[in-house]
Parts: C-alpha cells; sequence; structure tokens
C-alpha cells in the first residue's frame, strides 16, 4: 500500500522548509560539537545532567574506531543521531537533495561500522565495556537506542531504496532476538524504556520477517510479569554507570507494575508510556487482536478522559516526568515534554488503523497544533522541554520546584530527546493527514495537499485546497482511478459550530458515523465538495476535579488553544479577569509571529489599594484592562515574559 502526500499549505509548508532548510541542518551542527551554542540543563538540582556538549557523533567515531577518547552524554545519546537521520529520510522523500543525501550515507556508514560483528550496536557499551551489554536494562536504553535506529533505517530505506542501512537494522534486530524471548537461554526480559517495539513493528511491515513481529509482542506482554527484573539485575551490575539509581523508581515509573494487559490507567514516565501504548496499537491494528484493543482503549480513555491537558501534554509532574492521578493538571509545575505530545501523536495515527473513530484525529490535531509546535521556536533553533500552560518569570528562577519551566526556549538542551523528535515528526506530517482501511479512505487533518493513496486495488486522486487553519473551509476533489467504488471519510470537527458540505454544488445533510461523514467516489468518478465551517472563538471549562482551574476559563478558536502573554497584557497575569458576558473579538494579524489570528476582549484587573498589606478585610479593586491572546504554539517568541492559558473568569 502507498501513499504519497504533498502538502501545499502555506502553514505546514513553512514548517517542513523549515525543518529542511534550519532544523537538519542546525541539529547537525550541534551534534558534531559545532554549533557554538550554550546547552542547558533541563532542571536544577541535578548537577548529573551532562550538558557541555553533544559528542553524539563522536561517539560513534570512537565506537568505529576512528579516533580515540571515551563516552560522553546520557546512554540514550545515540537515538539524537538516529531521529535526525529519520527527520533526513522524511525531508528527502518530500524532495531530493543530493548534499544532504550523501551526509546521511556518511552517517549510515559510521554507524555501519560502529556495530559490532554480531549486529549489537550501543555506543556507550561497544566504548566501555561490550562485556556489560543488557545487564542493566532498566536504564542502559541499549534496546531504546536500537528501536531508534531500526525506524530511522526503515525510513530511510522506504524513501531512498538505501538497502545498506536496512541490512544494519535487520543485523542489529537479529542480535535482540538472538539475546531475547521465551526460550532456555535467553534473558527474560524487555528494555526500561519502551521504543523496541515500534522499530521492530515497523521492520516486520517493510520486510514481512514475522520474527520482528514476535519479537515486538514478545516485548511487550512480557512487560510487568516480573517487576524486580531491574532491581536484581541492578543488585549484581558491575560494568559503566548506566543506571544513576533509576532502579530505584516505583514499578509504575517503568509501566512495571503488572502485566500490560491488566493496565487500565496511565502510570509512570509519560513518554514511556504513550510509545508502550503506540506499540499496542500497531501490534492489534496488524494481527486484528481484539484484547490487545481493548487495553489500548483503555490507556486512551484514561488518558485523553481525565490526564491530558487541555494543550494535549501529558505528564503532571517533573518527578520522574510522569502522570499522576486522575485529574491532577496543575499548570505551572506540570511537565507536558514534548516528547510525549509526540508520541500522543504516534498514538493516535496507530488507533486510526484499528477503528475510523474521529476522536482520535481530534486529539491527534490538538497535540499537534498546541503542545508540539509549541516546543519549538519560530526560528527553528530553539527548544521547549517543558510546556507550561503558565509562567511567572520570576518563579521560573527562583522556586526550586519550578526551575524545569522554562520562559524562553534554550538553543539545545542536556537532554535532546525533544528537538529531533518534533523534527521528524514535522518532516512525516503527510503520514498524518489521511488513514487507508480496506475501501475507504479517512481524511483526518484538513492540511492543502496533493495525494494519491492506493485504496481497494487502485489509486484515489485527492486534493484538499485550503489555507487553514486561518481558513475556515476546504475544497476537495478526489477522483477514483480503480475499477472499484471508493469511501472518504470525512472528519467532522468538533470544535466548528457548523459544518456545511457541498457536493457538486449541492447541499448535503451530514450523516455523522463516529466523526465522520462518508462520501463514495465510483469507479473512474471525479467528485468535488467544499466543506464550510462555522468557527467562533469558545470559552472551555475543566472538569470541576481539575482544582487549579475552578473558576477559569480557557480560550480556543478551532484546533488552536490560546494564551495571554506579558509582553501583550503587561505584568502580574494572574490578577486578569475574564467577564463572564464580554464578548471576543477575533483578527487575524499578518505581521504579528510571522502570521496568526489573535483574540481580544475588555477585561479586569484586580488591583490592591494597599501593596504592603498581605491580607486585608476587603476584596481588591478592579480596574479595566483590554485583555489579548495569541495561539499558544506561537508564544515565547517576543523575549522573556509571563504567559497564562487558564484566565479567571467573573
Amino acid at each position: 500500500m502507498t501513499t504519497r502526500v504533498e502538502i501545499t499549505s502555506t502553514f505546514w509548508k513553512r514548517y517542513r522548509n523549515l525543518v529542511r532548510k534550519e532544523m537538519i541542518p542546525y541539529q547537525w551542527n550541534v551534534l558534531n560539537d559545532t554549533a557554538g551554542i550554550t546547552i542547558e540543563k533541563e532542571r536544577l538540582g541535578d548537577e548529573g545532567i551532562p550538558s557541555d556538549k553533544s559528542h553524539a557523533i563522536e561517539n560513534f567515531k570512537i565506537a568505529a574506531g576512528r579516533t580515540k577518547g571515551s563516552h560522553y552524554g546520557w546512554t540514550f545519546q545515540d537515538s539524537d543521531v538516529y531521529k535526525w537521520l529519520e527527520a533526513v529520510a522524511y525531508s528527502v522523500r518530500e524532495q531530493r537533495d543530493p548534499e544532504l543525501e550523501a551526509k546521511a550515507q556518511e552517517v549510515i556508514d559510521l554507524i555501519a561500522d560502529a556495530q559490532e560483528d554480531d549486529g549489537y550496536l550501543d555506543t556507550f557499551y561497544s566504548i566501555l565495556g561490550i562485556q556489560y551489554r543488557y545487564q542493566s536494562l532498566g536504564g542502559s536504553h541499549e534496546l531504546y537506542c536500537m528501536g531508534h535506529f531500526i525506524e530511522a533505517a526503515v525510513a530511510y530505506y522506504e524513501a531512498c531504496g538505501n538497502e545498506k542501512v536496512l541490512d544494519v537494522a535487520k543485523k542489529c534486530a537479529d542480535n535482540i532476538d538472538a539475546n531475547f524471548g521465551p526460550e532456555e537461554g535467553k534473558i527474560h526480559g524487555y528494555d526500561g524504556h519502551e521504543e523496541i517495539e515500534i522499530g521492530l513493528l515497523r521492520l516486520y511491515h517493510v520486510t514481512g520477517v514475522t520474527k520482528y513481529l514476535q519479537l515486538a509482542k514478545y516485548f511487550l506482554l512480557e512487560r510487568g510479569k516480573h517487576p524486580n527484573l531491574f532491581r536484581k539485575q541492578a543488585a549484581v551490575y558491575e560494568g559503566p554507570d548506566a543506571l544513576g539509581g533509576i532502579e530505584k523508581s516505583p514499578d509504575t515509573y517503568f509501566q512495571n507494575h503488572k502485566p500490560v494487559m491488566e493496565m487500565d490507567t496511565a502510570e509512570g514516565h509519560a513518554v514511556r508510556v504513550v510509545y508502550l501504548c503506540t506499540a499496542l496499537a500497531d501490534l492489534a491494528a496488524t494481527t486484528k487482536d481484539a484484547q490487545i484493543y481493548e487495553v489500548c482503549k483503555r490507556f486512551w480513555k484514561n488518558i485523553t478522559g481525565k490526564r491530558m491537558f487541555i494543550t494535549g501534554g501529558i505528564g503532571s509532574t517533573v518527578k520522574g516526568e510522569s502522570f499522576t492521578l486522575d485529574y491532577d493538571l496543575p499548570n505551572d509545575t506540570m511537565y507536558c515534554e514534548t516528547c510525549a505530545a509526540v508520541g500522543m501523536v504516534f498514538f493516535a495515527r496507530q488507533m486510526l488503523r484499528i477503528e475510523p473513530k474521529a476522536e482520535y484525529a481530534e486529539v491527534m490535531e490538538r497535540c499537534l497544533y498546541n503542545c508540539a509546535l509549541a516546543g519549538m521556536a519560530l526560528d527553528g533553533k530553539h527548544f521547549f522541554y517543558v510546556n507550561p500552560l503558565e509562567v511567572n518569570v520570576k518563579k521560573s528562577k527562583l522556586d526550586p520546584t519550578k526551575s524545569h519551566v522554562k520562559a524562553v526556549r534554550p538553543s539545545w538542551l542536556g537532554c535532546a530527546c525533544c528537538p529531533p523528535n518534533l523534527a521528524r515528526l514535522l518532516a512525516s506530517l503527510d503520514d498524518y493527514v489521511y488513514t487507508v482501511k480496506e475501501d475507504t479512505v479517512l481524511l483526518n487533518l484538513f492540511v492543502g495537499s496533493d495525494a494519491e493513496v492506493e485504496v481497494n486495488g487502485g489509486m484515489l486522486e485527492i486534493q484538499q485546497k485550503t489555507e487553514f487553519p486561518w481558513e475556515d473551509a476546504v475544497a476537495i476533489v478526489a477522483t477514483n482511478h480503480s475499477s472499484k467504488p471508493v469511501q472518504i471519510g470525512l472528519r467532522i470537527p468538533r470544535w466548528a459550530d457548523d459544518v456545511r458540505l457541498v457536493v457538486h454544488d449541492r447541499q448535503q445533510e451530514l450523516q455523522e458515523e463516529a466523526g465522520y461523514h462518508y462520501v463514495t467516489v465510483a469507479a473512474g468518478e471525479t467528485v468535488a465538495l467544499r466543506m464550510e465551517f462555522a468557527v467562533s472563538v469558545r470559552r472551555n471549562y475543566a472538569n470541576p476535579h481539575v482544582s487549579e482551574d475552578v473558576g477559569r476559563v480557557a480560550i480556543s478558536r478551532g484546533p488552536f488553544v490560546y494564551c495571554l502573554e506579558g509582553v501583550d497584557n503587561g505584568t502580574d497575569l494572574n490578577c486578569l479577569e475574564l467577564p463572564e458576558h464580554v464578548a471576543l473579538h477575533y483578527t487575524f494579524e499578518k505581521d504579528l509571529l510571522q502570521g496568526v489570528g489573535t483574540i481580544t476582549a475588555e477585561g479586569k484587573r484586580v488591583r490592591s489599594s494597599d501593596e504592603e498589606s498581605l491580607y486585608r478585610n476587603q476584596k481588591p479593586e478592579e480596574t479595566a484592562a483590554s485583555l489579548r491572546w495569541v495561539p499558544y504554539y506561537a508564544w515565547a517568541n517576543r523575549g522573556e515574559n509571563d504567559m497564562m492559558v487558564w484566565i479567571r473568569e467573573k
């Protein structure tokens, strides 16, 4: 099955060009320690965070015997290179670039040289002690890194037909298969950080080799059957420090507290959870396993119904970068790691492969347009690890519990998983616009594009003409070149007050099925239709169990969540109020933040008549205040200032 999607959207084409022209070259310089930047620690109080340099490429050169030296950085430093390579794969898939492909080939050759003869691939142990491999799975990230390499290898092979990179990946996977599994003499275990499962499933999809599918299934279903695995390994481990005490973390941190098939809530490290869910959903879609899909639905319901921020962020605490409990969604101490939002997009895409439910596409869209995009500045060279919903600059600098909450994006981070992860997501956006199921193509994202989709034994040509998200309509022309009819499932967005559908100049009544309206395109037929959205500015209210947001409101329009910034609204954003019935006005400003829609309203600011009195027996005074919101993804691009998503409503 092949799908080709050429993105023409002004909004998204800018981001795709940004990846190609700025992010990929910039990240290459960082990985080679030639960017001339300051790398920041994610938070205070952890001096163990390596932030002097990246050293990622140099680690490979040392492991390959090309240079002398020692390993530097996290045990998962290799994955930064692999995600960079994956982003390159999607970029050259969109637009061939001989110079970039030559650089990628150099990296592939380097990785191949660093690979051990038996297929094992990890610079940390190749440099510091190969005899200790697979003995500290709780923190070593060996399987995590190899999973990322396999993902990159598959992507590059599919983009360029590069057999060498695929051979390295198969050799790598074969080594893992030789060492792990239920058979006697193999390691009965799994990685501390889920990812290898995603890589193995992608390798299975491109090669058809069943053992890769079976190994992925083994890793997924073995998880949690023996929670003491990591602690037992740590008790006898004598190799280089790959753990840093992580083995002392609660079992929930590793999603290791019970067998996966018994889990019904998202626990522990948020990125690990959604990578686990992505692989589970892929496995369910691939094998048609209804029981595994039920597990996926339980995770989905818990995350999106009780543990996800309005921006699509997940992870409520810096401690373990983890979920905590239902409805615990603090605005200024949360985590909301960029990688976690990216992972939710991955999870949603796999869920759509199983069942055509628009809620999966809606969450994909929410995460993409808000938390994920917020992880990068508009210049493509500054990045957030954490994506807060409220920032007070002074508190971020002086309150140690909020040191992870930054008011401006750093040039790079000591733990640099997020920048290349975002690059590979944006570069592969064309993979998320449509989902193909039997004789149906689901239109998930409203993205101006030209597509050719293989479906029902033939080819469907689809053209979306739209400047969404700033335009409230999309024109679609679909031509069925096959000999069988094909259905197109048009998503009916919940952020629209009304959707008007016109087919061949005739208005049609929408017939909603799980959030989609289906249009049949007969064999050889061309169908022209237009979807028009009535989109208003909306007030959003949290479940009252979310204690931080009681009495507060968040503003949105279309897929965007909005926020207040100090540069527009002055200091002490916590003193602002939005009257309950005041009008909200939307305006598109083409010269602001590279073109954004803004929202304004007349509000109130509370002030004390006695600034020296901490407590008083009378309510603070109120004065008029003009309020202005910008899209959340675009905040922190105009210097250091405060920010707030949830404002008090009166």
